[in-house]
């Protein structure tokens, strides 16, 4: 049996956490056309999943876990306090990766580990959230459960129309989307698309927007301030069925 898969990187406004919450997929196919962390997919890994992103890198990253033998990434070096991954020889696509893990939910990949990971002993060791032995083993023992899978470099608009679960999660339409940087989106656009798509659509959004007739969903915990108190995300959600 193909277990749930642990995200492999983080990404700003990852749905892994609350993914159980929407509603199952009944098709074979899985489709994400703004893929960022697949945190829905990875609750199903044994779907057909196609994925895609307009995001160079990180179709980059997924391309690379796709392709990556296991010796490979369990080879891949620690990045210390006073380092960059710049400081490594090492493919564009692995910078990228690391980069993704070496701070938390972050639109961008980093150089360099974050603040916390600076100011705590070792937390790669202890903790997978961050690059270091227990991440790589984690991406190890997960690579053969994505072998199956696909990425394209691709806007959404260049989406074939097929029967599918569309798991369509864009940047928002708020200024929490504004922290990614492939944002600029035509909402109207993406909202006739969505509702032209065949099979089941989900599409993710804030309560709030109104380029689609959102309904709530559910309060979900976002990045937490630097107070410590955590940040709510009051999500919603549109579907065609």
């Amino acid at each position: 049996m193909t277990p749930i898969l642990a995200p492999f990187f983080s990404f700003y406004g990852g749905k892994y956490r609350i993914a159980p919450k929407y509603p199952q997929p009944l098709q074979d196919r899985i489709i994400e056309p703004f893929a960022g962390s697949a945190g829905f997919s990875l609750r199903y890994p044994d779907k057909q999943i196609n994925l895609y992103d307009i995001d160079p890198k990180i179709c980059g990253v997924w391309d690379y876990l796709i392709n990556a033998s296991e010796a490979e990434v369990a080879s891949l070096p620690d990045i210390p306090n006073d380092k960059t991954v710049d400081d490594f020889n090492l493919p564009q696509e692995v910078k990228w990766l690391i980069g993704f893990c070496l701070q938390s939910g972050v639109s961008r990949p980093a150089k360099s580990p974050s603040s916390w990971a600076k100011s705590n002993s070792n937390p790669t060791q202890t903790d997978a959230t961050f690059w270091g032995e227990k991440r790589r083993n984690r991406i190890v023992s997960q690579l053969k459960y994505i072998r199956h899978w696909t990425i394209e470099n691709k806007s959404y608009a260049e989406i074939d129309n097929c029967d599918a679960y569309w798991f369509i999660d864009p940047p928002y339409n708020n200024r929490a989307g504004l922290k990614y940087k492939y944002s600029d989106i035509d909402f109207c656009h993406l909202a006739d698309w969505c509702k032209s798509r065949q099979g089941s659509v989900v599409v993710c959004e804030n309560v709030g927007a109104d380029w689609l007739p959102f309904e709530y969903f559910i309060d979900a915990r976002a990045n937490t301030r630097k107070s410590g108190v955590p940040r709510i995300s009051k999500e919603a959600i549109w579907t065609n069925f």
